[in-house]
């Protein structure tokens, strides 16, 4: 998947997700997307290179980090819990599709209950499971 793709894709997926929605709080380079007003995902160009900002349990994101060469730790966040991802070789629709679902459940969850405006720990996962 290429880079722009990558981005279509990304933000596709985010719009679909109740609640969410696109904000601009850094200016026109970054696309923020936030549920409750808490981000979830970022989109953004590293010189040059499309990527995508991602929260992620921080076994998930270690693991994601060593298995590809197109996931690292992520850019201007908390490295233990957020990832970058570029597009490249090993990325296709269905990991960004997961990967930005998974962000959106993380910050949910952290969500007061009455905020929620789907059970993070239900919402998405017959997509994880057909994976």
């Amino acid at each position: 998947m290429n880079g722009p793709t990558l981005h279509k894709t990304a933000a596709d997926c985010a719009r679909e997700l109740p609640g969410a929605w696109l904000d601009h709080p850094f200016g026109d380079d970054w696309e923020v997307f936030k549920v409750r007003g808490k981000v979830f995902m970022l989109m953004t160009e590293v010189p040059g290179r499309p990527v995508v900002i991602l929260k992620a349990e921080p076994g998930e994101a270690l693991a994601l980090r060593e298995h590809n060469s197109h996931i690292t730790p992520g850019y201007h966040m908390n490295k233990k819990h957020w990832i970058t991802l570029e597009g490249g070789e090993g990325v296709d629709e269905s990991l960004v599709r997961e990967l930005v679902t998974e962000s959106y459940r993380l910050v949910v969850a952290r969500l007061p209950k009455a905020e929620q405006p789907v059970d993070p720990h239900t919402y998405g996962s017959g997509a994880r499971a057909a994976r």
